[in-house]
């Protein structure tokens, strides 16, 4: 047989996956895990855009849209970025796909050519890399520190520039560290992009979950910044539809028209009654969105406290997002039972087989180091977990 694509058999799969399907199968077999693994919100999709989706079904109009999306969504998703982030979008510049996850890779298969270079800041979402590796293009990575609380490292960033790098990737609030973004950060990368000509991708998926400081849109900052900059949202985290794909990225009215073709080649359109459901999520009643930004707050909180009281994990306060991303390094090269704990992964796994808590390692993210835990997930079960890595946490030695 000829052998398969190398481009492909390259790609590694994703870890928080992998791990959360573990807990999720250990769950199944009866045993009492607590999930800190999952990146979705455990709420239910407001009334509302439920309610929307059966009368769609019922109505019976289910076929085909055009490959981009519903005008009217594509609408909607023009008013909301011009009343919520001041940006000024027509449809034409906009793009529905199957979730942001589609939407991103739209992005980096329409702007990179082979051999083209991206900067990556780590910690960074797992799938960043590979979708970069998958447009042929060169991931450069970058390391934010947890003393800087994450933020940009403007120097490094400028060290990494070459003539082939083509673009940046940030996400503001940031998955997996809650980082969010300051204004001034954000003019300050701005001004390393248009000073190299640089296109810039902003995944701003947890925009609405945002409890310290405020959310800014880069594309928002300039109109060179506008030109270069393409703006990744979707239905999933802040309205509670992961299970819904619905994404879109807004650009230029020539990048959008590239990633319109490659969608309608790949996908075609986005799922007909979800889109349906999400014109009524954006222009409907928010006051359920609140409620459940509000709900991520008091977990938050509740999670920084009972951190506080473990001794050896260092974290920086999350201000966005619903994850804590830790630092185990105090607990490398110790021993639980028999095994020695090497790096993230190594703590992750013994922390799922021996106290039953799922959390996603840091190599995921580009941070080896670290464990990442979400609190997108009942007090009750935060408090339980919490206390049995407390628990797991004293055992070392």
């Amino acid at each position: 047989m000829k052998p398969l694509s190398e481009k492909h058999l390259g790609i590694t799969s994703s870890v928080t996956l992998a791990i959360t399907s573990k807990a999720k199968r250990m769950k199944a077999e009866g045993e009492d895990v607590v999930n800190f693994g999952s990146g979705e919100p455990d709420f239910n999709t407001p009334e509302n855009i439920r309610e929307a989706a059966i009368r769609q079904i019922n109505a019976g109009k289910n076929g085909y849209t055009a490959a981009t999306g519903l005008e009217a969504l594509k609408k909607a998703i023009c008013d909301k970025l011009k009343n919520e982030n001041g940006l000024t979008y027509v449809p034409s510049q906009i793009v529905v796909s199957t979730g942001a996850k589609q939407s991103l890779y739209n992005t980096m298969q329409a702007l990179c050519n082979p051999g083209d270079e991206v900067i990556l800041i780590a910690p960074y979402w797992v799938s960043y890399p590979e979708q970069i590796k998958l447009a042929g293009a060169v991931p450069v990575v970058v390391h934010a520190s947890l003393e800087d609380d994450f933020s940009p490292p403007f120097d490094k960033i400028k060290e990494s520039i070459t003539e082939k790098t083509k673009l940046i990737i940030i996400n503001s609030p940031n998955n997996p560290s809650g980082t969010v973004y300051t204004e001034d950060e954000l003019r300050k990368l701005g001004k390393i992009a248009a000073d190299n000509d640089l296109y810039v991708i902003s995944d701003e998926i947890y925009e609405k979950l945002v409890y310290e400081g405020r959310h800014v849109s880069l594309a928002g900052l300039s109109d060179d910044l506008y030109e270069r900059t393409i703006t990744i949202n979707g239905m999933s985290k802040a309205y509670a539809m992961t299970g819904w794909r619905i994404g879109y990225s807004a650009s230029s009215k020539s990048l959008a028209k590239i990633m319109g073709n490659l969608q309608s080649h790949a996908t075609s359109n986005p799922n007909t009654i979800a889109q349906h459901a999400s014109i009524t999520g954006l222009t409907g009643e928010q006051s359920e969105i609140n409620r459940m930004r509000d709900a991520f707050d008091d977990r938050r909180r509740f999670m920084m406290e009972k951190l506080n009281e473990i001794r050896g994990l260092a974290y920086a306060t999350p201000a966005g997002a619903f994850y804590v991303l830790i630092n185990i390094t105090r607990f490398l090269g110790k021993k639980f039972g028999d095994k020695e704990i090497r790096n993230g992964t190594d703590f992750a796994e013994t922390l799922l087989d021996e106290a039953k808590v799922a959390v996603i390692p840091g190599i995921a993210f580009g941070a080896d180091h670290y464990i990442r835990l979400t609190y997108a997930c009942g007090i009750d079960e935060i408090e339980t977990g919490l206390e049995r890595l407390h628990q797991f946490c004293k055992k070392f030695r």
